[in-house]
């Protein structure tokens, strides 16, 4: 023993479910990378990138919160995995974009396809009015989220100034 009170911190109603609810995500996540043979941040990189089509370096490792060295090391696996390529940047010969390979974007359809599935069938219980307000409120509670962490991420750089 520590010497400090055993206590346990759980949540209970919506905040466990929300809980749950990633924890859930994230271990599908976990499950598509090993399948894939990707590390997380590899997958996230390729995510990232299907989403934007094309991204800089700089980009990327802004959006995964890693240095350009770090996405350099995870660019490099995937290209030579087939899975990105690299493209001249026509504004700027000292920079270059990161796009999807044939390859990647044939494992992205299979991978959006499969969890298209995955919560239809997990919704399947649900009527057509139901799925779109679970839509409507999942989509404002996680816009109240990622204002709420803005708020904070950047009330605690202006504070280190």
């Amino acid at each position: 023993m520590t010497g400090h009170e055993e206590r346990s911190y759980r949540l209970d109603a919506f905040p466990a479910a929300a809980i749950r609810f990633s924890r859930a995500l994230d271990r599908n996540r976990e499950r598509i990378a090993e399948e894939e043979g990707l590390s997380a941040s590899e997958l996230r990189a390729l995510f990232y990138i299907g989403e934007h089509v094309s991204v800089t370096p700089k980009q990327l490792a802004e959006h995964m919160h890693v240095t350009t060295a770090a996405v350099t090391f995870i660019s490099r696996r995937l290209v030579e995995r087939d899975l990105l390529h690299r493209v001249d940047h026509p504004g700027d010969r000292r920079s270059i974009f990161l796009e999807l390979t044939p390859r990647a974007h044939a494992a992205m359809e299979r991978i959006h396809s499969d969890f298209a599935t995955m919560v239809s069938r997990a919704t399947a219980h649900l009527d057509h009015r139901q799925v779109e307000e679970f839509t409507d409120y999942l989509g404002s509670v996680a816009t109240a989220i990622a204002e709420h962490t803005a708020l904070i991420a950047g009330a605690r750089s202006a504070a280190t100034l």
